[in-house]
């Protein structure tokens, strides 16, 4: 039954055909006009079946030595550097398959999301979500905009980034309704439920703002991209959030400025974010990290700590060991892993993952509904899928790319209907990124290829 569970989760759910029986009015009710075709011939329709099926009980059980000589001369090629660790492990057994200086901590790149993730699941829980205020002003005509760390806040409805996130046109028309008539004169953004610096230690001067990142501010619209569905982020979502909202208040050239709500301030409108699993999940598949460094302050915030980058890598290190897993040689700079500083056993990646896959952590299945598809969504859409043999969906695993180190983590079903969890770390890789990604490619596909 377990590895049933399983299944159901890495391959996307078990997604099943309904069908039922029209109410007797539905089954009278013709069209007046339609034409009788007498000749017409329907098809038999067969009874639902799974999309896509459960793992059989019954496969073989994985043979190390087979899958260590398989992978043997894929892991030693040269675009993964010297610098390697790796491990291998069957889910439903528990069976250590490979293990290549596991526990040695390796730059993890952005596999770093999967504790974040499994932190923000474990401590705020699935169904948590971010509100996002409105409050008057300490002068007439003045709003707050007190920043709630919900950077999926949309201009657009729908989010062009963010299925389900909330929308500033939402806000506004609540603020318009509570002012009633009222004029809007300037808009300030209130920050300061984060603290400390807007970038970490181990980001470089280009990183923020960049296609991949921004200053990590408790105020954003769009995921502070400078126009919604691009890549480009700014250099002050702050600003900019302010900005969209008294665009939407109709008062686009309204003074913005930072500052801080007046204490007892009337409420004027308020929005939530999406659920947290489903945060998780859109942070995994794109790799978002301003996604993710809000993610881990808000588990400072819950667990007492400061919203800051300290306190959030530290808030993410204590929910994993609270989650039951060994930590040692674990340090964190950041949530998001584009921290070159950041460190991670392979083994700890596995272990995380194996206890998302198996049911050990039940409140953690957002972890494998967010994993990249290989050929198909998020990081791995165009990546993974070069072997015309390996069953589609196969393989789901979270990227990591920094300068010299490339990362792969996640689940992978072979030939034989095995479910493995695995860690690639490419720590110190000869700074070809594209030849790394191959490489680790490669080394997932010969995996779901094997029977072993």
């Amino acid at each position: 039954m377990a590895l049933c569970v399983v299944a159901a989760l890495v391959a996307g759910g078990v997604l099943l055909a309904t069908r039922e029986d029209p109410a007797p009015d539905a089954v009278a009710a013709v069209p007046s006009d339609a034409v009788a075709v007498p000749d017409a011939v329907l098809p038999d329709l067969a009874e639902p079946r799974p999309v896509l099926a459960a793992l059989a009980a019954g496969a073989p059980t994985p043979d190390p030595a087979t899958l260590q000589a398989r992978l043997a001369s894929l892991l030693a090629a040269p675009a993964l550097g010297t610098g390697l660790s790796a491990e291998v492990v069957d889910v439903a057994t528990g069976t250590v398959l490979l293990d290549t200086d596991a526990t040695d901590p390796g730059t993890p790149a952005s596999t770093t999301k999967l504790l974040t993730g499994l932190a923000a699941l474990t401590t705020l829980g699935p169904q948590a979500a971010f509100t996002t205020t409105v409050v008057a002003g300490a002068s007439p005509g003045e709003v707050v905009l007190v920043g709630g760390g919900d950077p999926t806040l949309s201009t657009t409805a729908p989010s062009q980034s963010y299925p389900g996130a909330p929308t500033v046109a939402d806000l506004a028309a609540q603020v318009q309704a509570a002012l009633a008539g009222a004029a809007v004169t300037s808009v300030v953004v209130d920050n300061s439920l984060f603290t400390g610096p807007l970038t970490a230690p181990g980001w470089g001067s280009e990183d923020a703002p960049s296609t991949y990142a921004a200053p990590v501010t408790a105020t954003a619209v769009d995921g502070a991209r400078v126009a919604p569905g691009t890549t480009q982020r700014s250099g002050q979502p702050g600003t900019d959030a302010g900005g969209a909202l008294a665009a939407a208040l109709g008062v686009p050239g309204a003074p913005v400025g930072l500052g801080t709500a007046p204490a007892g301030a009337q409420v004027l409108g308020s929005v939530r974010s999406a659920p947290v699993e489903r945060l998780v999940e859109q942070a995994l598949t794109a790799s978002d990290n301003l996604l993710a460094e809000v993610l881990a302050r808000h588990v400072a915030l819950a667990t007492g700590r400061e919203a800051s980058f300290t306190g959030a890598a530290a808030a993410v290190t204590a929910a994993v060991t609270a989650a039951g897993f060994t930590t040692t040689g674990l340090a964190l700079s950041d949530g998001s892993g584009l921290s070159a500083a950041d460190r991670i056993p392979a083994r700890l990646l596995v272990d995380v993952l194996q206890a998302a896959a198996d049911g050990t952590l039940p409140a953690a299945g957002a972890l494998l509904s967010g994993l990249p598809i290989a050929g198909y969504t998020g990081t791995l859409a165009d990546r993974g899928d070069a072997d015309p043999a390996t069953a589609p969906g196969a393989v789901r695993a979270k990227t990591g790319t920094l300068s010299t180190t490339s990362a792969l983590a996640g689940l992978v079903v072979s030939a034989d209907g095995r479910l493995l969890a695995f860690a690639l770390l490419a720590d110190g890789t000869p700074g070809d990124v594209t030849a790394a990604e191959t490489a680790l490619d490669a080394v997932a596909q010969a995996m779901a290829s094997c029977g072993c």
